[in-house]
């Protein structure tokens, strides 16, 4: 008796881009998924189609699926199932349609899983990396109360809010930390290279030097001997720091309290953790996904250790019948305001409605945070900027005006 072939060789599969004649002798072509060049022309033979021609498709490499393609997966998939286009067509649009091949092949991917039967929700939670647990309930929920299109498309706006208030976040920050880089790099060259030179010239005067300038040349001397290890400490410091805050749960807690007590970027970053919590508990709730369930996504979407830690003890408040306001006092987290609109929510019974008035708030307030902040920053900066280019620069020319006095 001849053995069976191992399960995993018989499922791996690929897709094929065909073309041939139908029973009316009419031109067709598409794609399927298939084991192989033979399965594919039987099934498709089967399907009373005269395969002419058959091609693996290969997919090219593409650039890494980000936050704004899924965000936009959702849109367009949210768009055409509104138009009435079926689920498995949406997919083929969405999934041909794309400009990159990363996207194109996870959507077919997708589609090829749903083809065989599994439920949206199940397909998405096969692939965690790009969908996390918070969408595939959404879409659960939509699917189970037969209402999958508004409920992507709430998903869609979901999305788009949140990648727009963490890039007004990453804004604020990238400006000041790249300024301070190129600072950094600046510095080190006029040490490295021109402070050297200086120095050369000053040999001949026969003169004492000033204080600032032995300091200087000091420091030169320093760099230009250890330049390497300068460079590659400050970079292995760089590395293994957000490494730590990666993947050290103790880590990320000390650095989100810390960042949430910043004397500057501080108030910006609790205002956009808020305007996250909230826009996250509002969109589970109006899906209809109960509350103490809700709180299991809310905390995590959060993106702050702080607020993970505070939903986990709200959701533990709830579950034991306390109400949400109650909870979220509790957790000494969350400003007055908030609270009042939650309580005003519980009592009217338009909890999501008002949870999504807050994010709204808290959204406008990022934004005049952060337009703010650039305004300050600017001159702030240059400030920095001038006394320490400013010093480098006195400190060397110091021993010239010296002896310009002397003569």
């Amino acid at each position: 008796m001849a053995s069976s072939a191992p399960r995993s060789s018989q499922s791996k599969e690929f897709i094929f881009a065909w073309e041939g004649r139908d029973k009316g002798g009419k031109i067709v072509s598409g794609e399927m998924r298939a084991g192989g060049v033979a399965i594919a022309t039987v099934t498709l033979r089967r399907q009373g189609i005269l395969v002419s021609k058959i091609k693996k498709k290969n997919f090219r490499s593409g650039r890494k699926i980000t936050d704004k393609d899924i965000s936009l997966f959702t849109r367009q998939l949210a768009t055409m199932m509104k138009a009435g286009v079926p689920l498995l067509q949406s997919f083929d649009i969405v999934g041909k349609g794309h400009a990159n091949p990363s996207v194109s092949k996870l959507v077919l991917d997708l589609r090829a899983d749903i083809e065989t039967g599994t439920s949206l929700n199940q397909a998405f939670r096969k692939y965690p990396l790009y969908f996390d647990a918070l969408f595939c309930d959404l879409v659960g929920a939509g699917e189970q109360a037969g209402i999958l299109e508004d409920l992507l498309t709430r998903l869609a706006i979901y999305k788009e809010k949140t990648i727009a208030i963490k890039g007004k976040i990453k804004s604020a920050l990238f400006y000041p930390m790249s300024i301070l880089a190129v600072a950094f790099i600046v510095t080190a060259v006029i040490m490295i290279w021109v402070v050297p030179a200086f120095k050369e010239v000053f040999k001949s005067f026969g003169a004492d030097l000033p204080t600032p300038t032995l300091i200087v040349m000091a420091i030169s001397d320093f760099f230009v001997k250890y330049w390497y290890a300068i460079f590659g400490l400050i970079g292995g410091a760089i590395y293994f720091f957000f490494q730590a805050w990666r993947r050290s749960p103790q880590m990320q807690r000390v650095m989100d309290r810390t960042l949430l007590k910043a004397p500057i970027f501080g108030e910006v970053i609790r205002k956009a953790t808020i305007a996250r919590w909230t826009r996250t508990l509002s969109t589970m709730f109006a899906a209809g996904v109960p509350l103490v369930e809700s709180l299991d996504s809310v905390g995590g979407a959060a993106g702050n250790a702080v607020y993970l830690d505070a939903t986990r003890k709200i959701q533990n408040e709830v579950s034991s019948g306390t109400s949400l306001t109650v909870a979220m006092q509790n957790a000494g987290v969350f400003p007055n305001m908030v609270t009042q609109m939650v309580s005003i929510g519980e009592e009217s019974g338009s909890l999501d409605a008002m949870l999504g008035k807050v994010a709204d708030f808290y959204e406008e307030e990022v934004d005049d945070a952060v337009a703010s902040l650039s305004s300050l920053m600017e001159p702030l900066i240059m400030a920095i900027l001038g006394i320490l280019i400013g010093g480098l620069v006195v400190a060397m020319y110091l021993p010239i005006f010296k002896l310009g006095a002397v003569v």
